[in-house]
């Protein structure tokens, strides 16, 4: 009699496997300078997107490397979900964002509220507010707008700020904060 191994073990089930088993004991590079603080070896992205329903629990870098199949999954996750349309997301943002995340020790995943927005969406909302750019990084695949239940906007703001990557922006009347991989610089209330 012979039998069949029903259960196939991926590339990326090997990778999460391994990341499960020492994501503990993981080293962070507490004296890093700018975003890498609190990047740590393993890098691990948690989103949930309450537009689409979807959730992201992903380790996208491991030991200096990235994982083009996280890197994907993540880009696909961030797409504008209006137009149904992706980008190639810029991966500094990714490290921003998940070295905030480590800075605030918190275990509560990101809801995206905005990543990539296509020209048309962009343009949609400019039309309806005075807060969207008309050359938005988030047209060029490199900000993301985010909130955190646990965390309040200035504390996220804050953690942002320390990390010395790019631009945060703090918007309390709509409780979230804009993290970008372009020019280091802050804005808002």
């Amino acid at each position: 009699m012979t039998g069949k191994n029903t259960s196939l073990m991926t590339r990326r089930g090997v990778l999460r496997a391994f990341a499960a088993t020492t994501i503990i004991a993981a080293p962070t590079y507490a004296n890093a300078a700018g975003f890498l603080r609190g990047g740590g070896d393993i890098r691990r992205l948690r989103m949930y997107n309450g537009r689409t329903g979807e959730n992201l629990d992903t380790i996208y870098w491991i030991e200096g490397k990235y994982i083009k199949d996280a890197i994907k999954e993540i880009n696909y996750f961030m797409r504008d979900w209006r137009q149904d349309q992706t980008k190639s997301m810029d991966i500094r943002n990714f490290d921003i964002m998940t070295a905030a995340h480590n800075l605030m020790d918190v275990t509560e995943p990101y809801m995206l509220l905005s990543g990539y927005r296509s020209p048309k969406t962009n343009a949609m909302l400019r039309s309806r507010s005075r807060g969207v750019a008309k050359n938005s990084l988030h047209m060029k695949g490199q900000a993301a707008d985010l909130r955190l239940k646990s965390r309040s906007v200035n504390q996220i703001f804050k953690a942002g700020m320390s990390c010395g990557g790019g631009g945060v922006g703090k918007y309390s009347s709509s409780n979230f904060v804009h993290m970008d991989c372009g020019q280091v610089r802050s804005w808002g209330r």
